[in-house]
């Protein structure tokens, strides 16, 4: 599918890639130099042609989804990477969403904690993925804490989040609450301090999260795979890989209103660089979208 694009989001993967950090990234984005040139993997906007293989989609439509290079005028994407946009949304609301409002809904999926009555906790619940998650695990039923700094305290709380920890104040590694998830994008403390959050059969989710570098960085993303087989607690990592279906579940929700995307900022497409530099500063409050056309706002 062809798209005239409207709008993009970048996120924390986008700056892997053009730094070309951790080393391992290197493998998929290029040894010496970034291969795909243009960053950018979630965006919205209008169809412009599609393959003699494509069946859901016709010029025209409206969609939203997952590809390579989307901070550009025009991208090309696999049919099953695409779903009709929603129809409350704006471009650039819309591009918010794919690839951070999937990881949440994967990360939380394979814990199986998207059920009613269920305590999760989301560290770093402020963020692109974050915010989805709070929201997510609401729609599902779950009791949710979300930990954050001072300025984003009401935000979770608009959200939905039943409980929310400012972690300048408080540790929810020492306040003797316990959690059936424990869902960490930061990685800030370790995995000692999140088990210790997770009730005896609880589950911790580690998202890749910016909280190391270089060698330091690859000890955590094997450490707790290591660990798992050999302590009572389920320690997880996983991959998100975007889906047509599980747009289209995205798309419901945001239609009923049961979740929305969180926009900290917008920038002009020829602003990107400063939008990865802001992502990689790591205090980003919600997405950061680039604008490709001007009148997708509206």
């Amino acid at each position: 599918v062809l798209v005239r694009v409207h709008a993009a989001a970048v996120h924390i993967g986008d700056c892997f890639g053009v730094r070309g950090s951790p080393l391992p990234m290197r493998l998929a984005t290029g040894l010496f130099r970034p291969k795909p040139g243009v960053p950018g993997f979630d965006f919205a906007g209008v169809v412009e042609a599609v393959g003699n293989g494509v069946t859901g989609f016709r010029e025209g439509d409206e969609i939203f989804g997952v590809s390579h290079g989307t901070c550009a005028e025009y991208a090309s994407a696999s049919e099953s990477q695409l779903a009709l946009k929603p129809s409350n949304l704006t471009f650039v609301q819309a591009a918010a969403v794919p690839t951070s409002a999937l990881a949440a809904l994967h990360g939380l999926r394979i814990a199986d904690s998207l059920k009613p009555g269920r305590t999760v906790l989301i560290n770093g619940a402020a963020g692109g993925i974050g915010t989805f998650a709070v929201q997510i695990a609401k729609a599902f039923g779950a009791n949710v804490t979300g930990v954050c700094s001072t300025p984003n305290v009401e935000l979770l709380r608009s959200l939905g989040a039943d409980h929310v920890v400012d972690y300048t104040h408080d540790d929810f590694a020492q306040s003797g609450m316990k959690y059936d998830l424990v869902f960490d994008n930061v990685e800030n403390r370790t995995v000692s301090d999140c088990r210790r959050a997770l009730t005896p059969t609880g589950t911790l989710v580690l998202n890749s999260g910016s909280g190391a570098k270089g060698l330091r960085l690859l000890v955590r993303l094997v450490w707790p795979l290591v660990l798992s087989p050999f302590v009572r607690h389920d320690l997880r990592r996983f991959l998100s890989k975007p889906n047509a279906l599980d747009l289209a579940l995205l798309k419901n929700l945001l239609e009923t209103g049961a979740i929305k995307p969180v926009i900290d900022q917008t920038l002009p497409l020829q602003e990107t660089p400063a939008a990865l530099r802001y992502l990689e500063a790591g205090h980003a409050r919600g997405k950061v979208v680039i604008v490709v056309q001007p009148h997708s706002v509206h």
